[in-house]
């Protein structure tokens, strides 16, 4: 079966849950979870839920498995990728991984390196599976988030959620 094949075997809509991690945010200042949860539905899927955590590991790997479990097919997760000491996100999800999408976090820094140069090295931009779901873990920033869901995710949502259920 051909790529255009797989993808057109794929779910019309896909509802997903949008996770940003911040010790500062708020749902007014939110401007990255809500550019996902905005392009998403722009692009005919549904939210199931959003929520804010602090950038704690342990927060973040319950939420993750929270969702997971409640059935959640695609959580996107935005902030704490960076390489501070406060930014967990990476280390949380990246422990839960059961088959990583090592290209996802490839591409991504290569997209980025194209509009922010040698500081794309810095992303850790990281998605796979989880428990029969999708996680995709992104920057913090909005310009980030806006290239990584236009360019990576929105493209290949339905094709990668068909894919996992395979």
């Amino acid at each position: 079966m051909s790529h255009i094949e797989h993808k057109a075997h794929g779910p019309a809509s896909v509802a997903c849950f949008v996770l940003t991690v911040s010790d500062t945010r708020t749902s007014e200042t939110d401007t990255s979870g809500r550019a996902i949860r905005d392009l998403l539905t722009a692009a005919g899927h549904a939210i199931s839920g959003h929520a804010i955590v602090r950038d704690e590991p342990a927060q973040v790997r319950d939420r993750v498995l929270r969702e997971c479990d409640s059935g959640t097919r695609v959580i996107i997760a935005t902030g704490g990728t960076g390489i501070t000491s406060r930014d967990g996100t990476y280390e949380a999800v990246a422990s839960l991984l059961e088959k990583r999408l090592d290209g996802f976090g490839e591409l991504f820094r290569m997209l980025s390196f194209g509009e922010i140069g040698s500081a794309a090295m810095m992303s850790r931009a990281v998605a796979g599976t989880v428990r029969g779901s999708v996680v995709f873990v992104l920057p913090g920033s909005e310009n980030a988030v806006r290239l990584a869901m236009t360019r990576l995710i929105l493209p290949e949502l339905t094709h990668v959620v068909q894919q996992v259920r395979t």
